[in-house]
């Protein structure tokens, strides 16, 4: 392959999700592309659902597009690893099964990337199946007040406040480029360079948290991440972990992968405090925070073993 042939690689990684997977691919390939290429490759985690006959039938019609099967679960931050060593694309966006992608959603972001060389990240606007906000792509780090305000319930309380909101960082104006310290995974476009500089999604993750961890290296290495809400994208957000069934169009969605996906979010806040917050807090802070944690994951885990 001729290296830096494509100037975006359009990195997804599937389990389970084939319907999803078919409506994210076909919206991809139907917006616009960069006029220097565009690669997509799609790693797909031991699907059972038919996603794995799927993408070898796509594949062949797609000559851009790679297809990478593994036959266990590797998890989101492995698997979204594997895909980028497979391209040597100069920019990178790391894209979610459960998303639909409009016509410059691809296009403009990266123009915008290309223009400031400051930026190490951008996202869009995501908005839901109900035509809300996809507040979880806007958000700040989950210091131990933004842990307090999210998990007792006051961030929903006041959530214009700058006080009681600072992990969705309510208070911003949602309809204007600006910064921001946190963006989903589910939506986030950087240059290949700075993503391999940082190290890479950190693979102690399995699913939850990973995001959070690599916007705060890129906030550490000097570069901005931005909210871009001038283009926007369909997220059925959950869908591609199960856990919300009503938008879970081909998705897993049993109870044994809901209570794993739960666990695993609580997990991902105690592996990104302990190794960023851990020294920055005393020590009854950080053992309060944790506990509640724990809490809180006990609950979640809980609620799903009830749920049929």
């Amino acid at each position: 392959m001729k290296k830096n042939k494509f100037d975006l690689a359009v990195i997804i990684v599937n389990y389970n999700t084939k319907e999803l997977l078919e409506d994210c691919l076909n919206s991809v390939f139907k917006a616009d592309s960069p006029k220097d290429g565009l690669q997509v490759i799609v790693v797909d985690n031991g699907s059972k659902d038919g996603s794995v006959e799927f993408l070898r039938k796509f594949e062949k019609s797609h000559p851009h597009l790679i297809f990478i099967g593994s036959s266990v679960n590797l998890g989101f931050a492995k698997g979204n690893n594997v895909g980028v060593d497979a391209t040597d694309a100069k920019h990178l966006l790391f894209l979610n099964s459960d998303t639909v992608v409009r016509r410059y959603a691809l296009v403009k972001p990266l123009k915008y990337l290309k223009a400031h060389p400051k930026v190490g990240a951008v996202t869009i606007r995501l908005y839901l199946k109900d035509g809300g906000i996809d507040y979880d792509n806007h958000r700040g780090f989950p210091t131990p007040w933004t842990a307090i305000t999210k998990f007792s319930g006051l961030a929903g309380l006041f959530p214009q406040s700058t006080f009681f909101n600072s992990y969705h960082l309510g208070f911003k104006k949602l309809d204007k480029i600006h910064q921001i310290p946190v963006a989903a995974g589910s939506y986030m476009m950087m240059p290949t360079k700075l993503f391999r500089q940082i190290g890479m999604w950190d693979e102690t993750y399995f699913f939850y948290g990973e995001d959070i961890d690599l916007c705060y290296r890129i906030n550490s290495a000097g570069y901005k991440i931005i909210y871009y809400p001038k283009v926007s994208t369909l997220h059925l957000r959950g869908a591609s972990s199960g856990l919300r069934k009503e938008n879970a169009k081909g998705a897993s969605s049993g109870k044994e992968n809901r209570i794993k996906v739960a666990k695993s979010s609580t997990d991902a806040w105690k592996i990104f405090y302990k190794k960023f917050y851990k020294n920055k807090y005393p020590f009854f802070v950080t053992a309060t925070v944790l506990a509640g944690m724990s809490l809180i994951g006990n609950l979640r885990v809980l609620k799903h073993k009830l749920t049929k």
